[in-house]
């Protein structure tokens, strides 16, 4: 087998050279991961296009908040899909249950590719997509812990953070793969007609994925360790109530929530997902820059985990990823900040120099972040000064005025006194929409005087700089997630080890991770602040460096054998 074992069933201690079998399934399963992740992530790289075609009934703004709640029910579902998936794992074997989820997760992403649009079907398109996407979230939740164990169970000791760091490289890669894919079919097709249809084919190309992902996993064989299990009749017939049900386990499964993954998935999601989408809606860089500069950056970035999983073998997991949650922590803040600098220096002069304050009565504000509001919801002074601010992507600071006072908008030394509305037959009366109408041209033509840019100047695009931040988050990235597989696996016994390791995995992953970017957008449109997103995943990263560091036992030396 891959293996190597001795009289007793348990791998050789001394660390040797990887073997062809081990080398193919490393490749098998990552391989077949990788194109499980591009399946899942080409909608978040689609995500601008994907809001218009299915979202169109509701304004730019909400649309795109109610298309990355749309990304987010794929993340909601995710546990659900690991105890499903965790249990038929541990009870029949890893390799038969990823072959039934890429599966889902292949034929889900082609449907997605031949979905009608809005305006073809009406409300119907976005309810399907959802659909489709709690489809994708359900084989997702079954998918990593299947691959990881199977990895993992197949390494020799002393090796299993190196092995199980290829499969940590394929989320990134099928990333990276999508991003490639999108960007490749969109240079050649034209913008135009990729926003019209050429968006489908990265969704309708996933039926050669699954097609190559289902014959090379069929060529697998079984994990050794769980074949040992079975041979030995000691598969646990009630994995869920093992793995939740008794004390001494749930609390391990707790504590690798909130002292690992919960941690790691913020910072992987602020590193690769939050920084293309702060790009490309905060900083107006234009799609295929966004895409090339990312994509390089990730290219240099991936051998990182490598590289951090084999280092977790020699020094531990807990360091390293207890290293890159504090980092993080306190990193996120100046290199976001440095990327606006770099990215889009215009936007980051007029920002220091014409501040935009909105002076208002906190309690005639509506919370700006909600994703079906639509414009004529907001009728108060406040709410229709911030709308726009919001829709224009423009970060600006909040002062308070007594009730009863219009508010007003700053821009330099430039006062703006934003008018109310009224609302009759669903619609803003006459006199309303006119002077609506006149504050909105009043405030572009003030921000375009002030120096505040519609769009990045592409000749103004530190491109090296811009890359040079985005290696460091995709680093960061690589710290924390390099070393995370071995880490999950090690900390539960072989039984019910698919499920164990998989829901903390994918809570932490779907939930607090696969939030950050409808909840990051969210809380700017709220807040006003460009910069404020990046609270919540300082504030999880720190957390979880405080759990993990009180209540995480290194597991390194652990025998994965061992069955309790």
């Amino acid at each position: 087998m891959a293996a190597t074992l001795d009289s007793r069933g348990v791998p050789q201690s001394a660390p040797r050279p990887m073997s062809a079998e081990e080398k193919k399934v490393i490749f098998a399963s990552s391989l077949g991961t990788v194109f499980e992740w591009y399946d899942f992530y080409v909608y978040l790289a689609l995500a601008t296009i994907i809001s218009k075609q299915f979202f169109s009934g509701l304004d730019p703004t909400a649309g795109f908040i109610f298309t990355l709640l749309g990304a987010a029910a794929g993340f909601v579902v995710r546990p659900f899909g690991a105890l499903v998936f965790g249990r038929l794992g541990d009870m029949i074997g890893r390799k038969y249950t990823f072959l039934v989820t890429i599966m889902i997760m292949g034929l889900s992403t082609f449907v997605l590719g031949l979905l009608p649009s809005y305006q073809t079907i009406g409300v119907a398109a976005p309810v399907i997509l959802i659909a489709l996407r709690l489809l994708q979230g359900l084989a997702l939740g079954g998918e990593y812990g299947g691959a990881a164990t199977y990895v993992a169970e197949h390494a020799p000791k002393g090796k299993r953070g190196a092995y199980t760091a290829w499969i940590q490289t394929t989320a990134t890669l099928g990333f990276f793969l999508s991003l490639i894919v999108v960007l490749a079919i969109r240079t050649s097709m034209g913008a135009d007609a990729f926003g019209d249809w050429g968006w489908r084919l990265p969704f309708l190309l996933s039926i050669l994925l699954l097609a190559i992902s289902i014959w090379i996993r069929l060529s697998l064989n079984e994990s050794p360790a769980f074949q040992k299990m079975k041979a030995e009749g000691k598969t646990s017939k009630k994995p869920l109530l093992e793995s939740f049900g008794e004390w001494r386990n749930l609390k391990i499964v707790i504590i690798a929530l909130l002292g690992l993954t919960a941690g790691q998935a913020v910072v992987w999601y602020t590193g690769q997902f939050y920084a293309q989408l702060f790009l490309i809606q905060s900083l107006k860089v234009d799609l295929d820059t966004a895409y090339i500069l990312l994509g390089v950056a990730l290219l240099i970035g991936t051998p990182f985990f490598v590289l951090f999983g084999s280092l977790s073998d020699k020094i531990g997991r807990k360091p390293i990823i207890m290293a890159g949650c504090l980092i993080a922590a306190l990193a996120y803040m100046p290199l976001f900040q440095m990327l606006t600098k770099y990215a889009n220096p215009d936007l980051a002069k007029a920002q220091e120099v014409n501040k935009v304050v909105v002076h208002s009565n906190p309690k005639e504000c509506s919370f700006q972040g909600n994703p079906v509001a639509r414009d004529i919801d907001f009728t108060t002074s406040c709410d229709i000064a911030k709308r726009f601010l919001a829709q224009s992507s423009v970060s600006y600071d909040n002062a308070e005025v007594p009730a009863g006072t219009l508010a007003t908008v700053n821009i330099g030394d430039k006062v703006i006194t934003v008018p109310s509305a009224i609302v009759t037959n669903s619609r803003f009366d006459a006199d309303s929409a006119k002077k609506i109408a006149e504050f909105k041209k009043e405030m572009g033509e003030s921000l375009k005087v002030a120096g505040y840019p519609t769009k990045a100047d592409p000749a103004k695009i530190n491109k090296p700089m811009v890359v040079f931040v985005l290696v460091l988050l995709v680093i960061l990235v690589t710290m924390v997630y390099g070393p995370i597989a071995a880490m999950l696996v090690e900390l539960f016994p072989t039984r019910i080890r698919y499920t164990s390791m998989s829901l903390p995995y994918h809570i932490g992953n779907g939930w607090f991770g696969g939030l950050l970017p409808s909840t990051g957008f969210a809380i700017v449109a709220q807040t006003g602040n460009m910069y404020n997103a990046l609270w919540y995943p300082i504030g999880i990263a720190a957390m979880t460096f405080v759990i993990g560091m009180l209540f995480v036992k290194e597991t390194k030396d652990v025998d994965i054998y061992a069955n309790d």
